[in-house]
């Protein structure tokens, strides 16, 4: 991206699979921000129309697959992978290849990847962690009469241009930011090792309008009132970053206006809030910073009692919770709104694919729907005292004040993980990162909660 993106070319970036930290820094790299594709989480219409959408006025498409190119949801279907998303749109796949302590067993990787799926269009191969360029020779002679598709470029290890990992993946666009420097490093490695024009003139052309290949755009009910706007804070800085885009444009098309805040930074939350919606992130890294800021906790409790639509997923709703233990277990205080409390393990406590079914009406939906996510984290939930879970109640979102399950949740190994995803008043909070598109109606029902607390305080004063 970096490469294409200095020679003048306008990238749209793309990331397949559920994540939050690769398309921070595609978005960096290009300017323009990248957007998350999945073939289990969305339709394959809904991600054919977010292609459509955002990269109609570019000069390219980049997508970066997710795991191995035939890694998804399980292991009897391509549902979520990056081949079935590369079939889905038409585009052809670069396969990244480690060579690393192999010569002419390359080959016969390669070969297995180019025969595994029939329907797949290659553009090349590229091989990371090249020792040398004699290494390089021998890796493209054990291509020929093998292999089909051409050696596009061999990439030498090189410690300089990694980013560096910790829990969940690499190290955030907010922690890590890439100087221009690194940028122009990055963009020189693709210049001197691949040969980008050969890339380049023989990607095929594709017309985002033929409709035969992509649908037209999936609107839902928009409120465009200005006058009307509802006002949802969105927890935005190092501690919470990790949000699909696509969520944050429906809840605008709904008709929101999305007010950025900081709980590290910020004293106060925004004014004239009508929800708050608080993204996953490392708020375990900044739980100090978060504690100090006891100003920002009080006010976001104080939301939560007073009936206040908030939503938090992930770290956000660790945030949501009394208390995060680190794993030297030293105890900070969070903002109290559930009473739990979450412990940090070194090992990770739960990953992969979720679909949830909501048991009660609440702040994203009705009883019987469901929207599909994904949980990854590497901490554990324990409750404090707190008032008995009743399974048995209407689910009123309006006037609750007991702590409600009211998740049903389906992982892939089971049919039902643990009752999950919990309510008081009209707080929502969950260790499961959902996807709005995957229920059309979700970010329209929450602007429509944060509308009924606008109407519920307009009447009050």
């Amino acid at each position: 991206m970096a490469a294409l993106a200095r020679r003048g070319l306008k990238v749209a970036p793309f990331k397949v699979g559920p994540d939050f930290i690769d398309p921070g820094h595609h978005s960096a790299v290009t300017g323009i921000t990248s957007r998350n594709l999945d073939g289990w989480m969305l339709s394959k219409e809904k991600n054919l129309d977010c292609v459509r959408n955002h990269a109609q006025s570019s000069d390219i498409a980049v997508v970066e697959g997710v795991m191995g190119l035939f890694d998804g949801y399980d292991g009897k279907s391509d549902a979520g992978s990056t081949a079935q998303m590369a079939k889905w749109l038409g585009f052809p796949v670069i396969l990244v290849a480690s060579a690393k302590s192999m010569a002419r067993s390359a080959a016969a990787l390669v070969k297995g990847f180019e025969i595994f799926d029939k329907d797949l269009k290659f553009a090349g191969v590229i091989f990371n962690h090249v020792g040398s360029p004699r290494h390089k020779e021998y890796l493209k002679e054990a291509l020929v009469g093998h292999v089909d598709m051409k050696l596009t470029g061999a990439i030498p290890r090189d410690e300089k241009i990694a980013i560096p990992e910790r829990h969940l993946g690499l190290v955030t666009r907010q922690d890590h930011p890439l100087s221009v420097e690194d940028i122009d490093r990055l963009a020189d490695m693709i210049e001197d090792n691949i040969d980008l024009d050969a890339v380049l003139d023989n990607l095929p052309e594709i017309d985002l309008h033929e409709e035969k290949n992509f649908c037209p755009q999936i609107s839902e009910n928009i409120n465009t009132n200005e006058n009307t706007k509802i006002r949802i804070g969105v927890a935005k800085d190092r501690a919470f970053c990790f949000y699909y885009q696509d969520n944050l444009d429906m809840i605008e098309k709904a008709g929101a206006q999305l007010i950025p805040f900081s709980p590290i930074d910020d004293l106060n939350l925004p004014e004239n809030l009508d929800g708050l919606y608080i993204g996953g992130g490392y708020p375990e890294i900044y739980a100090d910073k978060l504690a100090e800021n006891e100003n920002m906790r009080n006010q976001i409790k104080e939301k939560s009692l007073a009936g206040m639509p908030i939503y938090g997923e992930c770290g956000g709703f660790m945030y949501l919770c009394e208390k995060i233990i680190d794993k030297k277990d030293n105890t900070y205080q969070m903002t109290g709104c559930f009473p739990f409390q979450t412990a940090m393990s070194s090992r990770l406590k739960a990953l992969g694919y979720r679909k949830i079914t909501f048991l009660h009406d609440n702040i994203l939906g009705l009883s019987g729907q469901s929207l599909r996510g994904h949980e990854f984290h590497y901490s554990d939930m324990t409750r404090l005292d707190m008032p008995r879970l009743d399974m048995t109640r209407s689910g009123d979102e309006n006037d609750t004040s007991e702590i409600e399950n009211i998740y049903h949740v389906a992982a892939r190994l089971k049919n039902t993980h643990d009752i999950e995803g919990y309510r008081i008043k009209r707080t929502l909070g969950s260790y499961i990162h959902l996807h709005f598109g995957s229920l059309p109606g979700a970010a329209l029902h929450f602007v429509e909660t944060c509308n009924m607390y606008h109407s519920e305080k307009m009447a009050d004063i």
